[in-house]
C-alpha cells in the first residue's frame, strides 16, 4: 500500500474513532457520571480516545495531517434500548474491518495496532451487550432527559465555552502528534490536551444535564506553525481562557450551581499552570 492510501485509510479510522468518542460521551453525559449507564459510556469513551491517539500518532509519523472532521455515528436515538443496540452494532462492524486493513499493511506496529482496534471494538461490543441486558424494562424503554432550567443566555455561554475548549484540546492534541519527535514537548502538549479534556467535560455536563445538545463541531485547523510559534499560540489560548473564566466566576447564575463552581475553581489553578509551564519552556528556548 501506498503511504498516501495508507495515511487516507487511517484518517477515515480516525474519523470513525472520533465519532465513537463523541457520541459515548454525549450519551454519557446526559445519563451523568455517577450512574451506572452513564460511568460505562465515559469508560468506552476513554478507550476510542486511545484509539484516536494510536491512529492519530501514526498519521503524523508518516508525514500526514490528521483530520478532526468526526465522521457521521449512526445510531437509534428512540430509547436507551435502541441507542445501546446501535452502539453494539457499530462496535462488531469495526471487527472485520479493522481485521481486514491490517492484512493491507506490511509494517508490524501498524498492523498490530489495527489487529488491537479490531479486538478491543469486539471487547466493547460484548460491553454495551452486558450493559443492554442490565437495563430495567423502564431503563430501557426511557431516555436521558435534562431539567431545561437553566437561562438561556447562562446556556449559550456555557455552550462557547464548550465549543472554544474542545477546539482548544482538538489543537493541542494536533500539536502534540506533529511534535511527537520533539522530546518532552510533545508529551507536555499531549498531557495538556487531557487536561483540557476535563475543563471540557465541566461546561458540557453542565449543558447535557439542562437538556441541550452540545456542539461538539470542530473548527478549521489552518496550517500547523513551527513549534516554537504553535506553543506560543497554545499559550495564548490558555491565557485568553483564565481571563474569560475568571469573570465567568463572578456570573451570579454560575453561583447557583456549587459543582460546576469547584470544577471552574480547579480549571483556573490548571490553566494558568499549563500558561506558565508553556512560557518557561519558550523562555528556556525550547
Amino acid at each position: 500500500m501506498k503511504k498516501k492510501e495508507l495515511i487516507d485509510m487511517l484518517n477515515r479510522d480516525l474519523a470513525d474513532e472520533h465519532a465513537a468518542v463523541i457520541r459515548y460521551l454525549v450519551h454519557a453525559y446526559q445519563e451523568g457520571e455517577d450512574t451506572t449507564v452513564g460511568a460505562s459510556l465515559l469508560s468506552r469513551s476513554r478507550e476510542e480516545m486511545w484509539h484516536m491517539h494510536w491512529l492519530g500518532m501514526i498519521i503524523a509519523k508518516l508525514g500526514g495531517e490528521p483530520v478532526f472532521q468526526p465522521a457521521p455515528y449512526p445510531y437509534d436515538p428512540s430509547s436507551r434500548a435502541s441507542m445501546l443496540q446501535s452502539y453494539r452494532e457499530y462496535e462488531e462492524k469495526l471487527i472485520p474491518h479493522y481485521n481486514g486493513e491490517a492484512e493491507k499493511v506490511d509494517d508490524p506496529h501498524i498492523r498490530r495496532v489495527l489487529l488491537r482496534e479490531a479486538w478491543e471494538s469486539a471487547i466493547h461490543a460484548r460491553r454495551f451487550q452486558r450493559l443492554l441486558e442490565k437495563l430495567s424494562p423502564e431503563e430501557a424503554g426511557g431516555l436521558p432527559s435534562g431539567g431545561r432550567e437553566l437561562p438561556a443566555g447562562f446556556l449559550e455561554t456555557l455552550q462557547r465555552e464548550l465549543a472554544g475548549k474542545y477546539d482548544e484540546m482538538l489543537r493541542h492534541i494536533r500539536m502534540s502528534w506533529a511534535f511527537q519527535d520533539e522530546g518532552a514537548a510533545g508529551w507536555s502538549l499531549m498531557d495538556q490536551a487531557m487536561e483540557k479534556m476535563k475543563h471540557l467535560a465541566m461546561f458540557a455536563e453542565a449543558v447535557a444535564e439542562d437538556g441541550a445538545a452540545l456542539r461538539f463541531k470542530p473548527s478549521a485547523m489552518g496550517a500547523l506553525p513551527p513549534l516554537e510559534k504553535a506553543v506560543g499560540r497554545a499559550a495564548e489560548d490558555v491565557r485568553n481562557a483564565v481571563k474569560r473564566h475568571e469573570a465567568l466566576r463572578q456570573d451570579e447564575e454560575l453561583k447557583k450551581h456549587g459543582g460546576v463552581v469547584v470544577k471552574l475553581d480547579l480549571a483556573l489553578r490548571q490553566e494558568a499552570y499549563q500558561a506558565e509551564e508553556m512560557e518557561d519552556w519558550l523562555r528556556k528556548g525550547g
